[in-house]
């Protein structure tokens, strides 16, 4: 079979997909369908918001499904019209069977871990937040239970300690959409193998999850050591951000998103955590076993910037991190 031959329906949201789709449409692929979600209001003038896969589509002329059930009738039937041999899911909803068992050759998803490590929504964060140095990306084929299916294909990366997830994402998200364009040629010449993933689990080993983050996942709980912080800080910078809140001498409480911080540092000896710091230029936080130099932040209300600009405007005195 040549490429041309091969239908293709492409499902994605984020520009994490558009990569991979960029890649299958100028390498030639045939792609006859694009399903991606509903537009939705955001921001506080409440305009529709296009997913980036969307915007993509339409600039290309692909055809475009917009479901908001994925069972629905209407839409199942529209997706059976294209005759698709192969579905490509790359951060996207959970498919009902109805959908991914629809074509020929099945249904392949490109997740950003090296399953059956970071099963979930957020496997480039978790992997930052927990200090991991290495991460990678999987193709494999969906069934019933998420992120479960057998694994087509890795490759890995190394995380640099310095690495935040917008750098991961990035990485992964070139590495991933060439993967995508292998794995799909592998199918077109039959060459495509297949390992369970409970075959790359050593005995006990359990697969690791990687939930959806939530605004209580993002706050900073100073009791935790220094290391932890730095990695939770780079893990969630800059979407959505870490968040602690700076209680000045009134007690008023500032919410403030952390986006970066140095390494972690001693501590003077009996300094609690949340203790803040400041020589005027720096800004320090004690942690359980040390502290952290904040070096970008943005309080609520204001624009982020620089831990020095910061001090110029905020009476830091007699403040704390709670």
């Amino acid at each position: 079979m040549e490429k041309k031959d091969l239908r293709i329906v492409f499902f994605g949201t984020p520009d994490f997909a558009v990569e991979s789709l960029r890649r299958l449409v100028e390498g030639g692929y045939n792609i006859v369908g694009v399903v991606t979600m509903p537009d939705k209001p955001a921001g506080r003038g409440h305009h529709m918001y296009q997913s980036d896969v969307k915007r993509y589509a339409l600039a290309q002329g692909l055809p475009l499904l917009q479901p908001v059930k994925l069972k629905d009738e209407a839409f199942v039937d529209a997706l059976r019209s294209l005759r698709a041999d192969l579905q490509i899911v790359i951060a996207f909803r959970m498919l009902p069977e109805v959908v991914w068992a629809m074509p020929r050759l099945g249904t392949f998803n490109l997740h950003a871990s090296l399953l059956p490590k970071y099963r979930g929504a957020a496997p480039i964060n978790w992997a930052v937040m927990n200090g991991d140095t290495e991460t990678g990306v999987t193709t494999f084929f969906l069934k019933h239970e998420i992120d479960t299916g057998d694994i087509i294909e890795q490759r890995k990366i190394p995380i640099a300690r310095t690495d935040n997830v917008e750098i991961v994402h990035d990485k992964l998200m070139h590495l991933g959409a060439q993967m995508v364009i292998d794995t799909v040629d592998s199918i077109i010449d039959g060459t495509v193998k297949t390992t369970p993933q409970a075959q790359m689990l050593t005995a006990g080993q359990q697969p690791t999850p990687a939930p959806k983050i939530f605004k209580d996942t993002c706050r900073i709980d100073w009791n935790r050591t220094a290391e932890a912080l730095y990695n939770h800080v780079r893990g969630l910078s800059p979407y959505p951000a870490a968040w602690t809140e700076i209680v000045d001498a009134t007690g008023k409480a500032h919410s403030t998103k952390v986006f970066a911080t140095g390494q972690p540092q001693a501590k003077p000896e009996g300094e609690l955590p949340g203790t803040i710091t400041s020589d005027g230029r720096h800004l320090w936080v004690a942690c359980a076993d040390g502290r952290l130099e904040i070096t970008q932040l943005q309080v609520a209300g204001k624009k982020r910037m620089p831990a020095d600009a910061f001090l110029r405007g905020f009476k830091i005195e007699d403040a704390h991190c709670d």
